[in-house]
């Protein structure tokens, strides 16, 4: 695992002296951004640098567009994924409407703090400074005197197509995981808190765990999906209702409840990781209780015969 460290004041910014970095804010992590981090962890190889993720605190947008905003994970779960892509060191930049307002060359003397990296990957779409006007054009500009050495990549998967955060939203809010799966290159996952729900499942034969998903990562569609759930790393088979069903939609405090499979203690309190794997069912309004636990009951069988631990 890699160290994560704040440019803030006490930063050191002789990191960046020589380091092969890629640039981005790496929503997802996913496979356009491991392309990216890899070519960066390639290059430092090479010339004998450092491989840096470079990225920001935080998702722009939180800033410039909160009411839009979705993301693929958490800021801080972020620059976890990032710690273990196999680079040598997370930097995160303090983003701020002052940072953002830098015109493009500004932007990037206050990002490397007078010191040359000697390679810089990029997404080829990459924007940067106020009103995004900075591009790889005038990266090429600044690297020419720096010498520093620009990559630009075009992130496209076998289809031909961008892979982007945008893309892999607009999937999961169809309910169309495999295809998300495959351009994450993991399984999509949440990371939230359990806390006491309902209890209703108790009663029903199938405790579920309660979490509620901050609406700027709700971004799977609702539904009923297989995974997998991780307790302090260790896999549990799960069946996961995303969304508030219909029975209790006017109790209901939570926003997606997991039911994992052979599992036996209390979670309350616990930040579980879990994974969506396979769409089961969407949400439906039973007409009776049996009917409800029968359905259940299948779905939960689905993910026994069906989900392999690893």
């Amino acid at each position: 695992m890699a160290p994560i460290y704040r440019v803030d004041d006490s930063f050191d910014y002789s990191l960046f002296d020589g380091a092969s970095c890629a640039f981005g804010v790496f929503d997802g992590v996913h496979t356009g951004h491991r392309y990216l981090l890899d070519a960066a962890i390639e290059s430092a190889a090479q010339s004998g640098g450092r491989s840096i993720a470079l990225t920001f605190d935080i998702d722009p947008d939180e800033i410039f567009d909160p009411a839009g905003l979705k993301k693929l994970l958490s800021n801080e779960d972020r620059l976890e994924v990032l710690a273990a892509s196999g680079v040598d060191a997370v930097c995160a930049l303090p983003f701020t409407r002052e940072f953002a307002a830098n015109e493009p060359l500004q932007f990037l003397q206050s990002t490397f703090g007078g010191h040359v990296p000697a390679f810089l990957h990029v997404g080829s779409d990459f924007a940067f400074g106020a009103k995004a006007a900075g591009h790889v054009s005038d990266l090429q500009e600044w690297a020419a005197q720096s010498g520093t050495v620009i990559h630009a990549h075009h992130l496209v998967s076998s289809d031909g197509r961008p892979i982007s955060a945008t893309r892999i939203r607009g999937l999961l809010a169809n309910g169309e995981i495999n295809m998300a799966n495959r351009l994450l290159g993991r399984p999509y996952a949440i990371h939230e808190k359990v806390f006491a729900g309902r209890q209703d499942g108790r009663d029903f034969g199938f405790r579920t765990a309660n979490l509620l998903v901050p609406p700027q990562q709700k971004v799977i569609a609702d539904g009923v999906y297989a995974g997998i759930a991780r307790v302090d790393g260790v896999p549990y088979k799960a069946a996961i209702s995303s969304g508030v069903s219909p029975v209790f939609k006017d109790e209901s405090t939570a926003n997606c409840e997991v039911h994992l499979l052979d599992f036996d203690g209390d979670l309350y309190g616990q930040r579980i990781w879990v994974e969506y794997h396979h769409w089961l069912r969407p949400m439906m309004k039973f007409s009776s209780t049996e009917e409800l636990i029968s359905t259940v009951m299948g779905n939960i069988q689905w993910v026994r015969d069906n989900m392999i631990l690893h």
